[in-house]
């Protein structure tokens, strides 16, 4: 197994010919797309030695995340090409001065260099993080976990090849197998091979990152993302948007994991909720929603009483902490004592509370009557995402090929002296 290091210095090394080759950026996303339909089978059958290992050690939510199908891969190598398909954002003049000496100055968008990711479970990050990194002028590094490493490597291989086959070096695109801690602490360490690092992963990896890295690092991922049901809220609507958050895909960071309720429309509200999450799933053959409830919801329906912890979890399953609220007021404190900045969302048809709650919440992506799956780099229409960040500097919410570019100043004269 070759070194963390040798990989960063190869990687590093390789960047020069991306940026000698901007217009073959394009063919080589193309190229990739389609090494991952042509190497399908090679990629299933790694996965499928990747889920059997995973089977007893999780359960089926996060089977769900590391399981790869046709359809699922088709949708990568969709996803690649959609990529392929944006605007470059590499040598974009973002502003443009003329002095009055007659100097000109061009603000201008360049890469950022070598961008390195440390992720968990999803195979799929693979081929994102590499479609976006290269169109954006990036080379980048990848260090999956260990649940998945037989896949990364399939998928690895096959957009290696892919770049070989539009002329282009491979190491452009380093993978790190190695899925100790020690590799992940040495990408944090790595100064003057790493330009920007990204975790992307569970609340325990995050903050070892951000507490740890020595090279800027981007803080993304953990989200425990709240609706609030306004007492003026359409319910009938307010149910589909809670059910698609929570249960569309609950292994995710856009997943609902926390509802308040308006007090003056809890009793009414609460026992429908308690139907569509719990009976009518049941009666469905799907999985229910387990409702861990603080005691104003336990008075009015059954549920798993809710401790402390609950509204401040990532369940990524199915489970829903409950709170009954008396105002938009005490809806926005709650989701400012609890929030991680990801996604907050707000079901109701009073403007007034609307415009309050989106100026006041404090988070990524804030929402009015919408489910809070949508915080996703495709549904932005960015094509895919390195990552949902939830700092401020110098990205916020999913970060595509612009997150992926910081600037520098072209200034150009005809003999100016200061």
């Amino acid at each position: 197994m070759r070194s963390t290091q040798e990989i960063l210095i190869e990687t590093k090394r390789a960047l020069p010919a991306l940026t000698a080759s901007r217009e073959r950026k394009n063919q080589a996303l193309l190229a990739i797309a389609d090494r991952l339909i042509a190497e399908q089978d090679m990629i299933l059958e790694a996965n499928r030695a990747d889920v059997d290992a995973a089977l007893e050690r999780y359960g089926d939510v996060m089977i769900d995340r590391l399981t790869l199908t046709p359809e699922r891969i088709a949708g990568m190598a969709r996803g690649v090409r959609e990529v392929a398909a944006l605007p470059d954002p590499e040598g974009r003049v973002l502003s443009r001065v003329e002095r009055p000496n007659g100097m000109v100055i061009e603000k201008t968008s360049v890469p950022l260099g070598v961008v390195a990711i440390i992720y968990e479970s999803r195979p799929n990050v693979t081929s994102d993080a590499a479609a976006l990194a290269l169109k954006s002028g990036n080379a980048v590094v990848l260090r999956g976990g260990r649940e998945a490493c037989r896949s990364n490597a399939a998928i690895v291989a096959a957009i290696r090849r892919g770049l070989e086959d539009a002329g282009l070096p491979a190491a452009l695109v380093g993978f790190i197998e190695d899925t100790s801690h020690a590799s992940a602490d040495e990408l944090m360490r790595a100064v003057g091979l790493i330009d920007l690092l990204i975790p992307r992963g569970g609340a325990g990896l995050i903050r070892r990152c951000t507490e740890n890295a020595k090279v800027p690092c981007i803080q993304t991922g953990t989200g425990i993302c709240h609706i609030f049901v306004d007492e003026s809220a359409d319910q009938a609507q307010a149910l589909d948007i809670i059910e698609n958050a929570k249960t569309s895909r609950p292994s995710v960071c856009n997943a609902e994991e926390v509802l308040l309720v308006h007090r003056s429309i809890a009793a009414e509200f609460l026992p429908k909720l308690r139907r569509r999450l719990v009976g009518d799933r049941e009666a469905r053959g799907l999985v229910p929603v387990e409702l861990r409830l603080d005691p104003a919801a336990a008075a009015i329906i059954p549920g798993t009483p809710a401790g402390a912890p609950d509204f401040d979890t990532e369940f990524l399953d199915y489970i829903l902490a409950v709170a009954v609220v008396d105002s938009a007021d005490a809806a926005i404190a709650h989701v400012a004592r609890h929030s991680t900045g990801h996604s907050e969302a707000i079901l109701t048809r009073s403007e007034e509370n609307a415009a309050k709650f989106t100026a006041l919440v404090d988070a990524a992506a804030v929402y009015v009557n919408v489910s809070t799956r949508f915080t996703d780099g495709g549904e932005f229409g960015l094509g895919c995402e390195m990552g949902i960040s939830t700092q401020k500097l110098h990205a916020r919410g999913p970060m595509g090929l612009e997150e992926l570019n910081s600037y520098k100043y072209i200034i150009r004269g005809n003999g100016q002296i200061r």
